[in-house]
């Protein structure tokens, strides 16, 4: 069972134009209504608004998780304008991680921009974010649509499950290089970014009146491709190209992540696993990033990543089949996801 091949991705980035068309004005609405203070981080976070407040006009990011749920609504034959409220809590969700994050990983950029927290502090950021999840349950507990309910369910469960891969995340980085299994780190990653994606689809299934069975496949849908989404992240954050990615080149190597393709060049048991182990001992300096770069691609896990990628991406298809039988239904689906697994930023 393969995908239907897109043209460049073009259908995909049709389909997000149209979902940041449908999704940006109540997700803008929802935000105008948080105090002051944290309704400007927020705004400069999306990339609305410069520091000081003026209006801006630029990319914000890239709306695939609230694609995902109008894009599953949709195929099991609901109306996607229905499920605009649940994918705007799910882009609320997914924000408020990555506002934690910046602080977290003390990122200096974000899509080619100075992070929140650095621009307004990290405890300032960090209450933004707070405030931003709060606001994504709010969002559904007011719509009187049906699934409004178990969805917010699954969305309060889902951000559970998210601060668990984070806090695994962030306890890998404390063990020693050779301590941290692949199985771990692929659990890991699972949580950390499956799971909203996995969330996103069932969201969407929800609001199209799917039965559990049917929610529960798209739910693993979403999570084998985000899991493919992890890798080529994984991969970007190494070898992307900081013009594209607005982070530093290997800023994922400078932080010692445990990222996955790391970790399957430390499990190869070759010399150049135990030159990276080594690496990852010390401070990180610009020519100990390259030269560690280099190690996870001769120890094989660039390589491995790219193949996984490909394994988890025909896993979501087989998964999706389970909800939707014929899969010309689901065409937007299979576009997003083809698209996250081919980008490089």
């Amino acid at each position: 069972m393969t995908m239907p091949d897109t043209v460049d991705g073009r259908e995909a980035v049709a389909l997000l134009e149209r979902t940041r068309s449908a999704v940006d004005p109540e997700l803008r609405s929802a935000i105008a209504s948080l105090p002051g203070s944290m309704r400007r981080i927020a705004m400069y976070h999306f990339g609305w608004e410069r520091s000081d407040g003026t209006p801006v006009a630029g990319a914000t990011g890239k709306a695939v998780r609230p694609a995902l749920v109008l894009a599953a609504c949709q195929a099991l034959g609901g109306d996607p304008r229905q499920a605009v409220r649940a994918a705007a809590a799910v882009e609320l969700a997914h924000n408020f991680t990555l506002l934690h994050d910046d602080v977290i990983d003390e990122d200096p950029t974000r899509r080619h921009r100075p992070t929140a927290w650095s621009v307004f502090g990290t405890a300032d950021a960090i209450i933004a974010g707070d405030a931003m999840s709060a606001l994504a349950l709010r969002l559904l507990a007011e719509d009187r649509h049906p699934a409004s309910g178990p969805a917010a369910v699954r969305l309060a469960a889902c951000v559970i499950e998210l601060c668990a891969g984070q806090q695994a995340d962030c306890a890998f980085e404390e063990r020693p290089p050779l301590e941290v299994t692949l199985e771990e780190c692929l659990a890991m990653a699972t949580a950390k970014t499956g799971a909203l994606l996995g969330c996103a689809c069932a969201l969407g299934a929800l609001y199209a009146g799917a039965d559990e069975e049917q929610a529960a496949a798209m739910d693993a849908f979403g999570r084998e491709a985000g899991l493919a989404f992890q890798l080529i992240d994984d991969l970007i954050g190494i070898w992307g190209d900081p013009e594209q990615t607005g982070k530093p080149a290997g800023a994922d190597l400078a932080a010692h992540k445990k990222s996955l393709p790391v970790v399957a060049a430390l499990a190869s048991g070759t010399a150049a696993a135990v030159e990276l182990a080594e690496l990852y001992r010390g401070p990180m300096s610009a020519s100990a990033v390259r030269r560690a770069a280099d190690a996870v691609e001769r120890a094989g896990g660039r390589d491995w990543a790219q193949m996984h990628a490909g394994d988890r991406m025909s896993r979501a298809v087989g998964r999706l089949s389970r909800a939707v039988p014929d899969l010309t239904a689901a065409s937007d689906l299979l576009s997003l996801a083809e698209f996250v697994t081919r980008r490089n930023h």
